[in-house]
């Protein structure tokens, strides 16, 4: 996915962008949302032939945009009293196990209530290498998956975790249920992934977009959904649910991606979807001792388990997840 534009001046031909309306334009040139180039716009950041324009202004070849982007002002993180499940934890990394409707880190929107404001609040280091907003995190999860995410306590175990998950030896799987029914049991997904231009808030398959590879495979098929667990070999946002969703077989409950509705078939509760980060495996970033964790169904995801396979009894195990099989080596 491309990032948006660092604060900066810029300057753009107008050809690629002719006949759209001059917000569009300026959401496609920057990679910004289109709420945040009509800002850019309202405030004179924004010019087209040295001047000014409406939102609406519709783009003519031949021309020329200048952009300003601001450096966004200054917000302090302040620490929280939330509490932190904690998977495993040493004086070099900690690993949470994420509740559903937590957002991982501090940003425009969601400046409190966050993972990262609630493992300031207890009081330990972090690493700084992701800068203040993203302490400490070596990956990160949407707002409704649930699961293990890990962050790291020092820069040293930053850059070493970092580096692991750039060179793809650290193994993150996801248990997911899936509308319909996969055509094989083992199915694999490369397409490259990039921001919508429809919508900036969504990620598409897009064939200009950062290469994406995602392994499935199915563990149960019930009558309407397929449970399934995801490897990741890359880690885009949206990544699996995008995924699935190009499939035709969108993650159960997904509102964003098309797997929204039907969820009262499978007693799945509003704004959740079934998506959990049960696995990881990595090598520690300083003993080199192999850590492998596992985190079982939240109740939410144990009950629609049990009532999409039409198994009452399957709500009351440890672990379904380990039943089904989830947690065997890969052939």
């Amino acid at each position: 996915m491309t990032d948006p534009l660092a604060p900066g001046a810029y300057t753009f031909a107008t050809d690629p962008v002719a006949g759209e309306r001059l917000d569009l334009a300026v959401a496609r040139l920057t990679h910004h949302s289109r709420t945040q180039a009509a800002t850019l716009i309202a405030t004179g950041q924004v010019t087209v032939g040295g001047r000014r324009e409406k939102a609406s202004f519709r783009c003519e070849p031949g021309e020329t945009i200048a952009v300003t982007i601001p450096v966004p002002p200054g917000r302090e993180i302040v620490p929280e009293a939330i509490e932190v499940r904690v998977a495993f934890e040493d004086e070099d990394l900690v690993v949470v196990d994420k509740p559903a409707g937590m957002v991982v880190h501090p940003a425009p929107g969601n400046w409190t209530g966050t993972l990262v404001n609630a493992l300031m609040g207890r009081g330990q280091g972090l690493a700084t290498g992701g800068g203040p907003e993203r302490a400490g995190l070596v990956h990160r999860l949407d707002k409704e998956t649930s699961g293990l995410l890990l962050v790291a306590k020092t820069d040293r175990a930053h850059r070493v975790l970092s580096a692991e998950l750039a060179a793809r030896r650290i193994t993150r799987r996801y248990a997911c249920l899936a509308w319909g029914h996969l055509d094989q049991d083992r199915v694999t997904v490369d397409k490259p992934l990039g921001r919508d231009p429809n919508d900036r808030t969504r990620v598409a398959v897009r064939p200009e977009g950062r290469q994406a590879r995602t392994d499935f495979e199915r563990l149960a098929r019930f009558d309407a959904t397929d449970l399934l667990r995801a490897h990741l070999h890359t880690g885009r946002t949206h990544q699996i649910r995008v995924h699935l969703a190009s499939l035709g077989h969108p993650v159960v409950g997904d509102d964003t991606y098309g797997g929204g509705g039907g969820r009262r078939l499978v007693g799945l509760p509003p704004r959740r979807h079934f998506l959990h980060a049960a696995w990881l495996v990595f090598s520690h970033p300083v003993s080199g001792v192999r850590m492998d964790l596992r985190s079982p169904l939240p109740e939410e995801l144990k009950r629609s388990l049990a009532t999409a396979a039409g198994e009452p009894d399957w709500f009351a195990h440890p672990d379904p997840l380990d039943y089904l099989g989830f947690y065997r080596a890969t052939g």
